[in-house]
């Protein structure tokens, strides 16, 4: 049998941690069996469900790089095989019209509960032919009466339920618009879905989705419902704890292989290994193995993990999405060093591609103020000396590489009879505009020479201000 998962997601919000956590799972089980993955939107909540949603889904997906084999499909448009299904099922005794309105439903249910039982359906047309002439309905599956259900479950085990626990559910509105829970059903079915994982806010779903795939002759698959995610502080993760949004995990400068790592392991391990290239996730990766206790993101885990992709992942991997932090923030990097160089010399100095971008901006284009913090303690009269006589040196090099560089500061500062920072430190505010950067010589050698001497220029004007003022 050639395993098929799908991801379902239903297009009414963002595709956030706890859904790409579930579509990555499913899209880890298929690959690791050389099977097939689905990608299925569930919009039969016609008013919640909007484009807007759907395309933000399926831009997360293909960004942290979960292409499907199969689909999208959409629930919207299969509205024909759904109810053409219903109707067999009502001539063949398997579900039926049930006339009783809200509010009397409600009514029963209050009186349900006041009597401290489980609220429910009744089951009170669920054998009567009196259907009153042109009275909205609705269509109701017959739920076996006795027996049990058995989920088998990747995660929990063997999960029985007793069908006298679930009442006769609804699969065809009123308004003639098939209901979430028979759409499920069918398409897992029509597309050959062989394992469901998702999460375990569906356990109670579980034992009437099989009820009905039985009356439809239709096997039964594989389960395995995933933990919820909580917070650091043991809550539901939820907006408070800062970004869930994929795309906002993307817009604040993480890798997505950073974040497929962090959340394979929040719930699924492989002994104490931490880091997991994609390869080593389909290889290692099973359902069997991920546990069954809810999982506590934390984010300064996920920070260690981007700063190691970041520094260790190829740069030709880490460029298409740097170069897009690079665009958001407006610095065009065709004017400077390649940016694939500049990634290998500020990669180990950032946590996150935006802050990768933000540091790196006076390597394309001109600083328009030097840090005040750097330059009060850096570009003070005494550096004027150290600065002129390093520019100097600097334009007088006939090769231009990290090597000569690195010689013409020593010499400046062996000639001046001074320590390396007198003359390092206001070389470096001058040509980057602050205090910090990447060693001088590597850093002089992705600018032009031009560019170095009209900024120790601009220096030198500043401490001629500030020495008049």
């Amino acid at each position: 049998m050639t395993a098929v998962t799908r991801f379902a997601p239903s297009p009414t919000g963002f595709l956030h941690v706890g859904g790409a956590r579930t579509a990555l799972y499913s899209w880890l089980y298929a690959k690791s069996q050389g099977g097939k993955f689905v990608l299925r939107i569930e919009d039969t909540d016609i008013e919640r469900s909007t484009q807007e949603a759907i395309d933000a889904i399926l831009e997360g997906m293909e960004w942290l790089g979960l292409t499907w084999d199969d689909g999208p499909y959409y629930q919207t448009q299969r509205f024909d095989r759904y109810k053409a299904l219903i109707n067999e099922m009502l001539e063949e005794g398997k579900a039926y019209k049930c006339f009783m309105s809200s509010a009397e439903l409600d009514e029963i249910r209050e009186k349900q509960k006041a009597n401290g039982e489980k609220p429910r359906y009744p089951g009170t047309w669920r054998d009567r032919t009196d259907h009153p002439e042109g009275e909205p309905f609705v269509i109701r599956f017959k739920n076996p009466l006795e027996g049990k259900v058995l989920v088998k479950d990747h995660i929990r085990g063997n999960i029985e339920i007793a069908n006298s626990e679930l009442d006769d559910l609804i699969i065809l509105r009123s308004d003639g618009t098939p209901t979430y829970n028979f759409c499920v059903v069918v398409d897992d079915w029509d597309m050959g879905i062989t394992h469901v994982v998702r999460g375990e806010d569906h356990i109670n779903n579980t034992p009437r989705q099989i009820n009905i795939l039985q009356a439809l002759g239709a096997p039964v698959p594989e389960y395995a419902h995933v933990s919820m995610i909580l917070g650091d502080d043991g809550k539901k993760l939820s907006k408070r704890h800062g970004a869930v949004s994929v795309m906002q995990y993307r817009d604040d400068g993480f890798l997505p292989q950073a974040l497929l790592n962090y959340l394979v392991r929040l719930g699924w391990s492989h002994g104490d290994q931490e880091i997991f290239s994609k390869e080593e996730m389909i290889e290692l990766f099973s359902l069997d193995a991920i546990g069954q206790s809810a999982s506590a993101f934390n984010t300064d885990k996920l920070i260690w993990l981007n700063q190691h992709y970041i520094k260790e992942l190829p740069v030709s991997e880490v460029l298409p999405y740097a170069k897009w932090h690079f665009e958001q923030q407006g610095i065009d990097t065709s004017t400077g060093p390649a940016l694939e160089e500049v990634i290998k010399v500020q990669a180990d100095r950032v946590k996150t591609l935006k802050e990768l971008a933000e540091i790196s901006g006076y390597f394309y284009h001109e600083y328009e103020d030097f840090d005040e913090k750097a330059a009060k303690k850096h570009l003070r009269p005494v550096a004027q000396e150290p600065l002129e006589a390093v520019k100097a040196a600097l334009m007088a090099l006939s090769t231009w590489n990290a090597e000569t560089i690195h010689e013409a500061i020593n010499k400046t500062a062996e000639n001046l009879g001074v320590g390396m920072g007198k003359v390092g430190m206001p070389l470096r505010v001058a040509a980057t505009g602050s205090g910090n950067s990447p060693s001088l010589d590597v850093t002089l050698n992705l600018l032009k020479p031009e560019q170095i001497a009209q900024r120790i220029d601009k220096a030198l004007i500043y401490i001629a201000n500030r020495q008049q003022s």
